[in-house]
């Protein structure tokens, strides 16, 4: 099993010709509300890549978190452990334009109120054979589940997302960090991702950096660097692409796929995701994701 401890948002998306820049108004062609968060959509992508999905979070006591809790369960998550609270869900403002680039705002919502593991997620997590973090969610909340994966010996896998700065404490309990190469140059302070990635392999083990359309850097402390590239697609809208990557990532690694099998696996998902719009909308199943290695 798979768990996620992460965020949940209701995705608020205009698709617009261009980003206005500020001060702009401009004009879109469509708006539309998907169900995401970084944590479910790690969730969803990993489900559909065919594990089992425990997701641990929160949402609010409004029709967004009705709404969520429903998504997530038609993918095939366990929503037992998600928690309603009082007040409203997260929601993430999200604006696309016609070349597909994004920018978003993230409200964090029923998200904020988590502060840590309940007795129910630190069984959850105990059970897993890959817990899935983020930064969506309060950091001391991030810190104490991946304490609780290190106590139980579950590898963390963690997405540095919106990058910030990291402490010591967290990176000491991640067996895998994937930042795409924005993330990476904020978390490192350098530019250009082998010299990012030689500063992160300073600080953990093992690292995979997401490059979009020019694939993805793996590299570890013994010394091994494989870049693998991705799918050549035309893509329509790439807002969930990191989170089906490293939702399909963990499912290969829990099945003990090699380094490069993994990584092509991830790389054949996010590229089926960004050839359709939305978020957790777009996130190809695990038939799809073995067609397309086939072909």
């Amino acid at each position: 099993m798979i768990s996620v401890f992460g965020s949940a948002n209701m995705d608020l998306v205009a698709y617009v010709p261009e980003a206005p820049r500020r001060g702009e108004t401009v004009t879109g062609h469509r708006f539309r509300t998907v169900p995401g968060g970084k944590g479910a959509n790690q969730a969803i992508a990993a489900a559909r890549a065919g594990a089992d999905v425990a997701f641990l979070g929160a949402v609010g006591d409004d029709g967004f978190g009705a709404e969520l809790r429903a998504t997530l369960s038609e993918a095939g998550v366990d929503v037992r452990c998600l928690r309603q609270v009082p007040g409203p869900t997260g929601i993430a403002h999200i604006v696309v334009d016609d070349t597909g680039g994004n920018s978003i705002i993230v409200v964090p919502g029923a998200n904020g109120t988590v502060t840590g593991p309940s007795g129910d997620d630190l069984a959850a997590i105990a059970a897993s054979q890959v817990l899935l973090l983020q930064l969506e969610l309060p950091m001391a909340a991030v810190m104490a589940a991946a304490q609780a994966a290190r106590v139980s010996g579950v590898p963390v896998i963690l997405t540095p997302a919106p990058a910030q700065p990291l402490p010591d404490e967290l990176l000491d309990t991640v067996a895998l960090i994937v930042p795409n190469e924005h993330e990476a140059a904020a978390i490192t302070g350098v530019t250009g991702a082998e010299a990012a990635m030689d500063a992160l392999l300073e600080r953990v083990e093992e690292a995979v950096i997401t490059l979009g359309s020019a694939g993805a850097l793996y590299g570890s402390r013994p010394g091994e660097r494989l870049l693998v590239p991705a799918p050549k697609v035309n893509a329509v809208d790439t807002t969930a692409a990191g989170d089906t990557f490293v939702g399909a990532l963990a499912v290969a690694r829990s099945e003990g796929y090699g380094v490069e099998e993994a990584l092509r696996f991830a790389s054949a998902a996010a590229g089926l995701s960004v050839q359709r719009e939305g978020a957790s909308t777009s996130m190809p199943t695990r038939l799809e994701i073995e067609a397309t290695l086939s072909d």
